[in-house]
C-alpha cells in the first residue's frame, strides 16, 4: 500500500482495527459512540381529564347516542326488589279466589291463594301468624324435580328474572303466582327455612338458625344474638326513610349503615343466599338513596354490593358509585370501605353478556379513582393488575354481537392502565402479569376502535421507556408488524401516529435486534416513508402536530440505520435521502430545533455508508450545503451533529475542498475549546481527514488547531483512549506524518511529549481506566499504536 493511501485509511473518522479479525467490546461501543448513534426524544404529552369524563372531546364515542351516557338521575323507584309492596303503601286485597297452578311433575303446590309476605321487621304485625298463613297450604318439600329442560332455562336468565319457589324456579311462560317478581337472591329459601318460618343453615355444622328474631328454633342462641344486634339497626333506617326525627342526619344514617355491614359480616351473612331477610335490608337501602349524601350513598353501594345485587339493581348501584367518583372530592369515600374489592370481584365474576353496562361504569369508576395516587397503592395492594388481565382477556374474547360494550369497557379499562403506568411499582406488574402481551392481542381484535388504539399506545409509549417493559414489549410475537398495520390504518389520526412511532424508536433505540426485526417486517419501509410524505410539512402547511410526527419517524429511521444491513439499505433508498434533504431545505433550527436536530442525525448515521450509496455519492455536496445551515446556527445540538455529518463526508476529496472553501474549518477548530468530549471528538474526525491534504495543513495551523489539540489530549484525554486515539490522530496527520513538518513550536512538541510518555505508561494507563466505561483493551488496540508513532516522530523532531 503507498503512503498515501496509508494515510488516507488512518485518517478517516475511524481507526482502523489493530486486528481486523478481532472486535472488542471496546470499538463495538466506541463505533456506536463514534457515528451511529441512537435518538431520542419526548414522549407525547398526555392531557389529563380535569372533568372525570367518560369520553373526551378527543374520542371517537365522544357524540355518539349508541353508547352508555355518562350523566343520568338515580332515585329508590330505579330500584326493585321482589318481595316488595307498591311505592304508595297501599295494601293489595287478597284475591277473590282460589287458583290451583299446575306445573309439569307437581301434583300440588296450593291449596289456597298465595299471599305476598309480611316485612318481618313490621312490629304491627304478629309474625308467626303472618308465616303460618303464608306457608300453612302444602310444604313446597314435596316438590319434586323440575324437568331438565327447565333446568336449562334457568341457566339462561340472570337471577332478577327468575321466579323462585323454594329450591324450584319457574320462568316466564310457565304457568306462576302472580305475586310480584322477585329475584333468585332475593327470596330464594332453603328447604330448612319454608319449615321454620325463616333460617338458615350452618354449611358447617348443619345446624338451622333462626334469624326471624321470634325465638322460634332457638338451636343456636348465639345467631339470635347477632341477629338481635342487627334488627335495631336496620329498624333505624327503616325509621328515617318513613321520616324519621332530624335526628337522623346522613352522617348519622351512615354510621348506621356501617355498623350494620359490620354486623352482617360478623353473622356470616354477607354474600349471596347468606341472609334470609335480604330483600328486606335491600328495600329500606334502595330507599335511603332519595337522600342527597355521597357518603351515603357510599355506604348503601358497599352493603349492596356485598349483599351481591344483580340485574338492574346491581347496574343502578354501579351507576351510583360512578356517580360518586365523577366529583374527585369524593375520592377519599373509597378508602375505608370494601367497594373496591366488590368492583374488582365484579369483573371477575360478571360476563359482558348479562352485566356488560354495569362492567362499564365500574370500569369507568376505576379510570377515575386511579388518577389519584393514595387510590392507586390501595388498588395496587388489591391485586388490581392481575384482576385487569383477566378481565381484558375476558373482553377480548366476546362473542360478535357483544364488541361494542366491551369496545367501551375496554376503552375506560385501557385509560386506567394508561393512568397506572405513570407509578413505579405499577411498572413491573405489566409484565409479571402479562399485561404488555395481553394489550397487544387486544390491539389485534380492536384495531379499529381508535379510542382502544390511542389508549393502548398511551400505554406503550410511556413503558418503553423502561428497559424491563421494553424488553417485554420486544418479544411479543408479530408485535412491529402490527404497530405497521395500525400506522397504516389510523395514519391520519395524528395522537395514535405519534405515540406507536415514539414507541418503535423506544425499542430501536437499545436493540440491534428488534432494528433488523422491524426493518424485516413486510413493506416496513414502504409503510414509514409513506407515512413521512403525508406529513412532510410543505411552505405554508406547516402544523405542530406534523412536526411532532416527523420527530418520531426520524428518530425510528436514525435508529433503524445503526444496523448495517438496514443502514446500508437506507442509504441507497432514493426517497429516504431525498425526504431527509427535504425537511432540512423547507424548515429552519429556530423553529422547528428537535426536527431539525433528529435529521441530521438520521443523516449522519446514513452518511456512514456513503461509500456503499450512490444516492449519498450524487448528494454528498448538497447535505455538505444543508449542513452549513446548522454550523451557522446558535444551537449546541445542531452544530453538533452537522459536525458528524462532515467527519463522515470528508473523506470525499470534494467535500474537503468545500469545507475549506466556505470557511468551516474555522468554525470546527474552535469546537475544541468546548471541552465537551463528545464534541471534541466530532471535530477531531473532521481536522483528521482535512489534515489529509497538503495544503491545509498550513491553514488549520494558522488557527491554531495543533496548540488546541494538544490542550484536549492533555485535558480531556486521560482515560478516555478512544478520544486520545482520535486526538492524536489529527495531530499524526497535522504534523505530516512520514515528512514531519514543525508545525508545533518547540515548547507544545515538549508538552505534547510529556502527555504521550505518562499515557504510553500502562500503570499509568490503569489507574485512569479504573472505574471508567472503557476497558483497557482500548488503550491497547486503540490509543497506543497511533500514540506510539506520534511520540516517535515528535521525538525525531526534538532531536
Amino acid at each position: 500500500m503507498g503512503s498515501m493511501e496509508r494515510k488516507y485509511e488512518l485518517c478517516g473518522p475511524f481507526l482502523p482495527r489493530r486486528h481486523p479479525s478481532l472486535r472488542t467490546s471496546a470499538e463495538i461501543v466506541g463505533e456506536a459512540r463514534r457515528i451511529l448513534r441512537a435518538q431520542s426524544t419526548q414522549r407525547p404529552y398526555t392531557p389529563q381529564d380535569a372533568n372525570r369524563q367518560l369520553f373526551p372531546r378527543s374520542s371517537v364515542r365522544a357524540d355518539h347516542s349508541n353508547r352508555p351516557s355518562s350523566t343520568f338521575s338515580l332515585h329508590s323507584q330505579n330500584f326493585y326488589v321482589g318481595d316488595s309492596r307498591p311505592n304508595s303503601g297501599t295494601r293489595l286485597s287478597p284475591l277473590e279466589h282460589n287458583r290451583k297452578i299446575s306445573i309439569p311433575g307437581c301434583d300440588d303446590i296450593s291449596k289456597s291463594s298465595p299471599k305476598p309476605p309480611t316485612d318481618p321487621l313490621d312490629t304491627k304485625i304478629g309474625l308467626g301468624r303472618t308465616r303460618a298463613r303464608l306457608f300453612r297450604a302444602s310444604s313446597l318439600t314435596t316438590l319434586p324435580p323440575l324437568p331438565a329442560h327447565t333446568d336449562e332455562r334457568a341457566k339462561k336468565l340472570p337471577s332478577d328474572q327468575a321466579f323462585v319457589c323454594g329450591d324450584h324456579k319457574e320462568f316466564l311462560g310457565v304457568p306462576h303466582f302472580t305475586t310480584p317478581r322477585r329475584s333468585q337472591s332475593e327470596s330464594r329459601l332453603s328447604q330448612s327455612s319454608v319449615d321454620s318460618g325463616l333460617g338458615s343453615t350452618d354449611g358447617r355444622t348443619g345446624h338451622r338458625t333462626d334469624l326471624s328474631g321470634s325465638g322460634k328454633n332457638n338451636t343456636n342462641a348465639g345467631a339470635d344474638s347477632r341477629w338481635d344486634r342487627i334488627a335495631p339497626l336496620l329498624q333505624q333506617l327503616k325509621a328515617a326513610v318513613a321520616g324519621g326525627s332530624c335526628e337522623d342526619s346522613p352522617e348519622h344514617l351512615s354510621d348506621v349503615c356501617a355498623s350494620l355491614y359490620d354486623a352482617l359480616a360478623e353473622a356470616a351473612m354477607l354474600g349471596p343466599h347468606r341472609c334470609k331477610k335480604r330483600s328486606s335490608i335491600l328495600r329500606t337501602l334502595f330507599r335511603l338513596i332519595d337522600l342527597n349524601s355521597p357518603r351515603l350513598h357510599m355506604r348503601v353501594a358497599e352493603l349492596c354490593l356485598a349483599l351481591h345485587v344483580s340485574g338492574n339493581n346491581l347496574l343502578n348501584i354501579c351507576k351510583l358509585i360512578f356517580q360518586i367518583s365523577r366529583n374527585e372530592a369524593n375520592d377519599v369515600l373509597f378508602q375505608n370501605n370494601s367497594v373496591l374489592d366488590s368492583l374488582l370481584g365484579l369483573m371477575l365474576r360478571e360476563d359482558v353478556h348479562t352485566c356488560g353496562e354495569a362492567l362499564f361504569y365500574c370500569a369507568g369508576t376505576l379510570k377515575f379513582l386511579s388518577g389519584n395516587a393514595v387510590v392507586v397503592h390501595l388498588l395496587l395492594d388489591k391485586d388490581c393488575m392481575g384482576t385487569a388481565s383477566r378481565f381484558i382477556q375476558k373482553l377480548r374474547m366476546v362473542d360478535d354481537a357483544y364488541v361494542a360494550i366491551a369496545g367501551h369497557i375496554l376503552v375506560q379499562m385501557t385509560a386506567t392502565l394508561r393512568n397506572l403506568s405513570d407509578h413505579t411499582e405499577a411498572r413491573p406488574l405489566f409484565v409479571s402479569q402479562s399485561l404488555i402481551s395481553e394489550l397487544c392481542l387486544v390491539l389485534q381484535r380492536y384495531r379499529t376502535d381508535r379510542d382502544v388504539c390511542t389508549n393502548v399506545s398511551r400505554i406503550f409509549s410511556k413503558l418503553s421507556s423502561y428497559s424491563e417493559c421494553r424488553l417485554a414489549l420486544a418479544q411479543t410475537p408479530d408485535c412491529y408488524q402490527l404497530f405497521l398495520e395500525l400506522l397504516t390504518k389510523h395514519s391520519r389520526k395524528q395522537d395514535l401516529v405519534v405515540r406507536l412511532l415514539f414507541t418503535l424508536g423506544n425499542l430501536t433505540s437499545k436493540s440491534d435486534d428488534a432494528r433488523y426485526q422491524l426493518f424485516r417486517c413486510e413493506a416496513s419501509t414502504d409503510t414509514l416513508l409513506r407515512l413521512y410524505g403525508d406529513y412532510q410539512p410543505r411552505v405554508g402547511d406547516f402544523s405542530r402536530e406534523a412536526e411532532d410526527v416527523l420527530v418520531k419517524l426520524v428518530r425510528v429511521l436514525a435508529n433503524m440505520c445503526i444496523h448495517e444491513e438496514v443502514g446500508t439499505a437506507l442509504a441507497g433508498n432514493d426517497k429516504c435521502v431525498r425526504l431527509l434533504m427535504e425537511t432540512l431545505e423547507l424548515r429552519s433550527v429556530d423553529e422547528n430545533e428537535e426536527l431539525m436536530v433528529n435529521t441530521a442525525a438520521a443523516i449522519n448515521n446514513l452518511t456512514f455508508y456513503h461509500k456503499e450509496s450512490l444516492v449519498l455519492k450524487c448528494n454528498q455536496l448538497d447535505v455538505a450545503q444543508l449542513m452549513l445551515k446548522l454550523v451557522l446556527s446558535s444551537n449546541m445540538a445542531a452544530m453538533h451533529e452537522a459536525t458528524r455529518v462532515y467527519g463522515n463526508l470528508s473523506q470525499s476529496k470534494d467535500v474537503r475542498d468545500f469545507i475549506m472553501h466556505n470557511k468551516v474549518h474555522r468554525f470546527v477548530v474552535t469546537l475544541l475549546d468546548s471541552k465537551n468530549p463528545d464534541v471534541c471528538f466530532s471535530a477531531c474526525g473532521v481536522l483528521t481527514n482535512l489534515a489529509l491534504d497538503p495544503p491545509n495543513r498550513a491553514c488549520l495551523s494558522l488557527e491554531g488547531a495543533s496548540t488546541k489539540l494538544t490542550d484536549c489530549l492533555r485535558d480531556l484525554g486521560a482515560g478516555d483512549w478512544q478520544l486520545s486515539a482520535q486526538l492524536c490522530q489529527a495531530l499524526w496527520n497535522m504534523s505530516g506524518g512520514d515528512a514531519p513538518e514543525k508545525l508545533l513550536d518547540a515548547q507544545d512538541r515538549q508538552s505534547l511529549l510529556e502527555i504521550l510518555t505518562s499515557y504510553l505508561d500502562e500503570n499509568v494507563a490503569l489507574k485512569w481506566t479504573e472505574n471508567k466505561d472503557y476497558s483497557s483493551a482500548s488503550w491497547e488496540l486503540e490509543f497506543c499504536p497511533v500514540a506510539q508513532k506520534l511520540h516517535q516522530a515528535l521525538s525525531m523532531k526534538c532531536e
